[in-house]
């Protein structure tokens, strides 16, 4: 009896992952540069630094995972909750209140790779 092989895929380009240092990021070494690189160039203008730090921590941790192009689920900070979240828009207590949070920051990033 052979058991399925679980493959670790990138979580933004869902190519399978190899080296260790790959799964444990969550990111294949192309698309993690591509996604320090468009930090810079993401429309985070509207955002406190504090934010930023926070979507990039998500991104590191891989807790924010895409579901369709433009639309994202993130996982809440102590784990417990999951929100549908996109560049312009999220489920979280300050996105339904129409406050930018760092859930979007995110988003933005990752789209902007």
């Amino acid at each position: 009896m052979n058991a399925a092989a679980t493959t670790t895929r990138c979580l933004h380009c869902r190519r399978p992952l190899a080296s260790p240092r790959s799964i444990a990021n969550g990111y294949g070494p192309t698309c993690a540069r591509r996604i320090r690189a468009a930090e810079a160039t993401a429309d985070l203008a509207d955002y406190k630094t504090a934010q930023i730090d926070s979507a990039r921590e998500l991104i590191t941790d891989g807790a924010i995972i895409p579901i369709r192009s433009v639309a994202f689920i993130a996982i809440s900070t102590d784990g417990t909750e999951t929100y549908r979240t996109a560049p312009t828009a999220c489920t979280c207590p300050a996105g339904l209140k129409a406050r930018r949070c760092y859930h979007t920051a995110a988003a933005r990033m990752l789209l902007a790779a």
